[in-house]
């Protein structure tokens, strides 16, 4: 059994697509000192046949703490009004939506852009797009999140309660927000949650002692995502030995603060940055004191 496992965790973790150009610089990313935290940037993009202009649809900083008994997942929603730094298709540092910067510069300007943001820096990458996040919760049998609003989006429903949701069901779940009170946040909540479950039913009995529903789980993590160069399969395997999650309040889930909307010049609907908010959560992600964050700041 035990020969299994690691047969296709390594198996797995050689197979996961590394992509050298998802940091802005690479050679830059330096390695984790023991008692530090990690940044991971977790983006999922509306990558999908026959669409091109790809952005990021979810954006979120995932922090494992220096102590590596908490995972931080905070949210950047999409439409927050930021600087964007120059790139080959604006030549100069420009204000626009956050998910511009994934259009006009990918996965690395994505992160250039966070690191001016909170000035913070970020470690590594994962980017999972529509089909291999269909996929992902098709394999895991589902996953159930308590939904706070009944909502409508396509002519599905989704009730109020708990709910158990995967494949196209899932997307269409983690997508919507003009049926939800407050749009972008409640999808921003959504995302989370949902992330959230696929971490913790990934790590679950039920699929650790299931050798073949261990293995096709892996299988579709090393499909679905792309990860940086730096995520190399003995990094993963020290994080991922590291880990020392108690129980499920272990992740923590947090939005990155806005202070109201805006318009652009050219008609843009956009969401105000919280620039005194922003500040006490750059430094709380910067000194490893998410903790004392979260305590302040009420979800």
């Amino acid at each position: 059994m035990l020969f299994y496992y690691f047969r296709s965790i390594s198996n797995v973790l050689n197979n996961v697509h590394r992509d050298p150009n998802l940091m802005p610089d690479q050679t830059a990313v330096q390695p984790i000192e023991p008692g530090k935290p990690i940044n991971f940037v977790l983006m999922g993009t509306d990558n999908r046949p026959g669409v091109s202009g790809a952005r990021s649809d979810s954006l979120i900083v995932a922090q494992l703490s220096g102590d590596r008994e908490h995972l931080y997942l905070v949210s950047f929603l999409r439409d927050m009004w930021v600087t964007i730094p120059a790139n080959k298709v604006v030549q100069k540092d420009s204000k626009a939506k956050i998910n511009a910067a994934y259009s006009w510069g990918g996965s690395a300007l994505t992160i250039k852009t966070l690191q001016n943001l909170t000035g913070v820096q970020m470690d590594h990458a994962v980017i999972i797009d529509f089909p291999g996040f269909v996929s992902l919760t098709d394999e895991l049998g589902g996953v159930t999140v308590y939904n706070p609003q009944k909502s409508t989006i396509n002519g599905h429903t989704f009730a109020q309660g708990n709910i158990t949701i995967s494949g196209e069901e899932a997307l269409l779940y983690v997508r919507e927000r003009y049926d939800l009170a407050n749009g972008d946040l409640d999808r921003a909540a959504r995302q989370r949650a949902v992330i959230t479950a696929i971490i913790e039913k990934s790590m679950s009995a039920d699929v650790i002692s299931n050798p073949k529903k261990f293995n096709d789980v892996l299988k579709v993590y090393s499909k679905s995502t792309t990860v940086d160069s730096g995520l190399t399969p003995t990094t993963i395997r020290k994080i991922a030995t590291s880990l020392r999650f108690k129980d499920g309040s272990s992740i923590v889930q947090v939005q990155a603060p806005i202070s109201g909307f805006g318009k652009s010049k050219d008609g843009q609907a956009y969401d105000i940055v919280d620039e005194q908010g922003l500040a006490e959560l750059s430094s709380a992600l910067k000194n490893d004191r998410m903790a004392d964050y979260v305590a302040n700041h009420p979800q």
